[in-house]
C-alpha cells in the first residue's frame, strides 16, 4: 500500500487528464462521432476493470452484507442526486441553471472518483493502480465533454478554464484527505466505501458514457 504522502501524485495522472479534456474541446472541439467512440472505449476499460478485478476482490474478502449494503446505498444516492438535478432543470431551463447543474453533476462525479483513488490505495497498491488508469480514461473524456457543454451554455472561456483547474485541484488534494481518512480504518469500512464508490461509478458511466 502507498503512503499517504504518496497517493496524491498518482491523483495528479487523472487531474492532469481532465485538463488535457478541456483543452482540447476549447482548442479545437472533436467531431460527434470520435467523442463518442472516446465515450465507449472509456466505459469499457472501467467496467473491465470493475468486474474482473474490484468486484472478484471485494467478493473474496466474504463479507457479502457489507458489500451488499455499500452497493445498495451507492445506487440509492445516484437516484437521489438525478432526481433532484431533474427536478432543478425543470423549475429553471435558464442557461445559467443549466451550467450550475453540469458543474455540480460533475463535481459529484469527480468526488466519487477521487473516493475510488483513495480506497482503492488504501485496499492494495494494485487497486489503486487500475483504478487511477481507468480513471484517467474517464475524466479525459469527462474534461473534453464538460468544457464543451459548458461554453454552449454561454460560459465564457476564461470560466471554464478556471472551472477545470478547480476540478484537476478537488481530485489532489481530495484525493490526498479521503486516503489520509482511511488510512488504518476496518477492513469493514474500506470495503463498504469502496462498494458504495463502485456502485455509484457504474451508474455514472452507464448514464453517461453509454446513454
Amino acid at each position: 500500500m502507498q503512503t499517504s504522502q504518496a497517493i496524491p501524485i498518482f491523483a495528479l495522472y487523472p487531474a492532469m487528464a481532465v485538463l488535457a479534456g478541456s483543452a482540447v474541446a476549447l482548442w479545437r472541439p472533436m467531431k460527434p462521432t470520435i467523442i463518442s467512440g472516446l465515450q465507449h472505449f472509456a466505459a469499457g476499460v472501467l467496467f473491465c476493470v470493475v468486474a474482473t478485478e474490484l468486484l472478484p476482490d471485494l467478493v473474496h474478502r466474504k463479507m457479502p452484507w457489507v458489500t451488499l449494503l455499500g452497493f445498495g446505498l451507492g445506487f440509492i444516492a445516484m437516484l437521489v442526486i438525478k432526481h433532484f438535478a431533474e427536478q432543478a432543470g425543470q423549475k429553471d431551463g435558464s442557461q445559467g441553471s443549466q451550467s450550475t447543474s453540469l458543474i455540480v453533476i460533475s463535481g459529484v462525479d469527480i468526488a466519487l472518483d477521487v473516493l475510488l483513488i483513495g480506497v482503492g490505495f488504501v485496499a492494495g497498491q494494485k487497486q489503486g493502480l487500475l483504478l487511477t488508469i481507468a480513471l484517467s480514461l474517464e475524466l479525459l473524456f469527462l474534461g473534453l465533454s464538460v468544457a464543451v457543454a459548458l461554453h454552449t451554455t454561454g460560459v465564457k472561456y476564461e470560466r471554464v478554464v478556471l472551472i477545470m483547474l478547480g476540478f484537476a485541484l478537488l481530485l489532489v488534494v481530495g484525493t490526498w484527505a479521503g486516503t489520509t481518512l482511511l488510512i488504518g480504518a476496518s477492513n469493514t469500512l474500506v470495503d463498504s466505501v469502496l462498494a458504495f464508490a463502485l456502485a455509484a461509478l457504474l451508474y455514472l458511466v452507464t448514464e453517461e458514457l453509454l446513454c
